[in-house]
């Protein structure tokens, strides 16, 4: 499987891809510009947020998009904003970082340390209403986040752990937490990441060079190679949702550092994805 680069190096430090016929196509943000950009057929769309930083984004039900700032909830009512804050939170040392919504339509947002403040992180979950509760803590850098199929399973990547944990999903808690799949130091560490509609679990390297596919039993099923040291995360789309789509990182490289960082690709790995779940609120 070879990835075809969509967009060239557009963003400094792509990530959170996310795909909904809401806004036309593929939405990521670029997180320092603190910018949402949108694929369409027509080309490259961007959309600041009144914020220091972009963490992720997610469609609403009413219409519309959420988007997580730094530290700031910031909700529109059309695809294209604008947007406004919604919701401050106090995360001392720690800023918001990756996400999503759970199968029942709630906001979940985790956050990672900004300096070397170690496991401050946590994973807030917020409801339609914006009620929030906090569903993980001692969490050093949070990262990709998703459900399995059936709702049952949870995923997530704290990437200073150097691997993947899964919980049983009851009543909307996390419970029971063991490891899904270790990533060996020279394979890179995992990032974001999604979850198929067979069940396998695709998960972006930093530093890593790739993304791989693993099986609901956490066998390693697909490594697929980019031509970027820093892959940021990935989310399944297009009319079928049987494309990858993935995002690429120059955070911190030199700049005559060669590569395609900060573009978006994609690949045809053979499995689709879900549909992705829209906030409720």
């Amino acid at each position: 499987m070879t990835p075809e680069n969509l967009t060239g190096p557009v963003c400094v430090h792509a990530e959170a891809p996310v795909w909904s016929p809401s806004w036309g196509g593929v939405r990521w943000v670029d997180g320092e510009a603190a910018d949402l950009v949108t694929l369409r057929d027509d080309g490259i769309h961007r959309l600041h947020l009144d914020d220091d930083y972009a963490a992720f984004v997610r469609p609403r039900a009413s219409g519309g998009f959420a988007a997580f700032g730094a530290r700031t909830l910031h909700l529109s009512d059309s695809a294209d904003g604008p947007a406004s804050p919604a919701l401050r939170f106090d995360l001392g040392s720690a800023r918001f970082n990756d996400g999503t919504v759970d199968p029942h339509g709630r906001l979940l947002a985790g956050s990672m340390a900004t300096d070397d403040a170690g496991a401050v992180g946590r994973v807030i979950r917020l409801t339609a209403e914006l009620e929030q509760r906090e569903v993980l803590s001692g969490v050093e850098v949070s990262n990709g986040i998703g459900f399995a199929p059936d709702g049952d399973l949870a995923y997530h990547v704290d990437t200073a752990t150097g691997g993947v944990d899964m919980f049983d999903v009851i009543d909307g808690e996390l419970t029971g937490r063991r490891r899904f799949v270790g990533i060996p130091d020279d394979q890179g560490m995992p990032d974001g990441l999604t979850v198929a509609a067979d069940g396998s679990v695709w998960v972006a390297l930093w530093s890593g060079w790739a993304v791989h596919g693993y099986s609901p039993e956490g066998a390693l099923i697909a490594r697929i190679p980019l031509p970027v040291p820093q892959v940021s995360a990935c989310a399944f789309g297009g009319d079928d949702l049987g494309t990858l789509f993935i995002t690429t990182s120059a955070q911190g490289l030199d700049r005559d550092h060669g590569t395609e960082a900060g573009s978006l690709f994609a690949v045809r790995p053979g499995v689709r994805g879900l549909p992705v779940v829209p906030f409720a609120g």
